[in-house]
């Protein structure tokens, strides 16, 4: 165990960000920093004789150096980089067919549930969400046609913990079922699902593993032959590749990826602690605090934690607006996982497509309060929130009087 409770992490991830797929020895300048290939298209030596590259949408050079680098820290056989996070999610999806049957997990990004259920579901796929913190609660929907079983851990925004092994080892009895877990909140950094037994992991890019707020990007990684094969067909007939220059952005990000996420772990649970002793705080959902429901589950298959965090504030939707536009420091946006600081009210901002009975079920309320801890100074951070939340308590005092 790590001296913070969690999985060890072995050597090597920083040294392979920095250097797979980056080998001076591939181009002919040797240059050290992959160069940016923007070329549509490539000369071929006779019809259909080439050296690798026909058509930018079927492959590039910058984008295979991405994905080459990406597969080595999932310590997978294979990655594929697309056009968003929801163009990756859209292109597993798209392994099943009319008829099918894809159970989810019953907290996900909104801009998941929505394409599920507006898009995927219209297509003839039946949809089941539920809550798989008990691991055997799978056993209850899943049936014959049942083709994917897809989780986010940890979810998003209330941060459940769902047991990657033991979902795997109930899918043991289902071979046909596609296990597909979405590791954005971690990175391959902090957990990954491939060693648990998950068939395919996804990623939103423009998250942590780019990390500086500026690229929109989605990969998936798998070691099974089979899938790589049908997902590197649909990635290419359904066209929803990533840009050259968007590709050298993230891969330039990998490199600080493993001190990046060491200083959003530190900040996050340093934050978390201190909001649960304030006053305006109802609870604070944080996997790094023995708090956490699923904390001993966290540190089983988790080898540390990211700046993901949430709370509960005193309150309604008045405080919590109103500590959202106190805010300094941190900025009221969508997104996370960037170098910047971000606060978000998952009610009304990244989980408003999902309809309101479902909303209230999980209990995402205008009380809730999601915080992506950035790189900034933890001091000032706190300062600010304990500003913020002194705004939103004179809100509470006015409204009583």
């Amino acid at each position: 165990m790590a001296e913070n409770g969690f999985l060890k992490q072995a050597p090597g991830f920083a040294t392979r960000a920095i250097h797979v797929g980056q080998e001076p020895e591939r181009w002919n300048s040797y240059c050290v920093v992959p160069p940016l290939v923007t070329s549509t298209t490539f000369k071929q030596e006779a019809p259909a004789k080439h050296r690798g590259f026909e058509y930018g949408r079927s492959g590039n050079p910058t984008r295979n150096v991405l994905e080459e680098c990406l597969a080595s820290l999932e310590e997978a056989k294979y990655s594929l980089c697309f056009s968003s996070g929801l163009g990756a999610t859209t292109c597993i999806s798209s392994l099943l067919s009319r008829g099918d049957h894809i159970i989810c997990g019953d907290d996900v990004y909104g801009g998941t549930n929505r394409l599920f259920r507006n898009v995927v579901a219209r297509m003839g796929v039946e949809l089941s969400f539920i809550d798989l913190q008990d691991a055997t609660n799978l056993t209850q929907v899943i049936k014959p046609n049942t083709k994917m079983v897809w989780i986010e851990t940890p979810t998003n925004p209330l941060l459940k913990i769902f047991d990657i092994a033991a979902i795997s080892k109930i899918l043991k009895e289902y071979p046909d079922t596609i296990f597909v877990v979405d590791n954005t909140f971690l990175t391959p950094y902090f957990q990954r699902p491939l060693e648990l037994g998950a068939d395919i992991v996804m990623y939103s890019l423009t998250k942590y593993m780019n990390g500086h707020s500026d690229v929109i990007m989605g990969a998936a990684m798998t070691s099974r032959d089979d899938l790589h094969e049908r997902l590197r067909f649909l990635q290419n007939a359904m066209g929803i590749v990533p840009a050259p220059f968007d590709c050298y952005q993230v891969n330039r990000s990998l490199k600080t990826l493993a001190i990046r996420m060491q200083q959003h772990q530190k900040s996050s649970l340093l934050i978390a602690k201190w909001l649960e002793s304030q006053s305006m705080v109802d609870k604070v959902i944080h996997p790094g605090l023995s708090s956490h429901p699923q904390h001993d589950l966290a540190k089983k298959q988790c080898y540390g934690h990211s700046g993901m965090l949430a709370f509960f504030i005193k309150g309604g939707a008045a405080q919590s607006s109103e500590f959202l536009k106190s805010l300094k420091v941190f900025t009221l946006a969508e997104s996370l996982g960037g170098y910047e600081s971000l606060a978000e009210l998952p009610s009304v901002m990244t989980h408003a497509s999902v309809p309101e009975k479902q909303r209230m079920e999980l209990g995402i309320t205008d009380s809730l309060v999601r915080l992506s801890v950035g790189l900034e100074d933890v001091q000032d951070l706190i300062e600010d929130l304990l500003q913020a939340l002194d705004a939103a308590s004179k809100v509470s005092e006015t409204k009583k009087n």
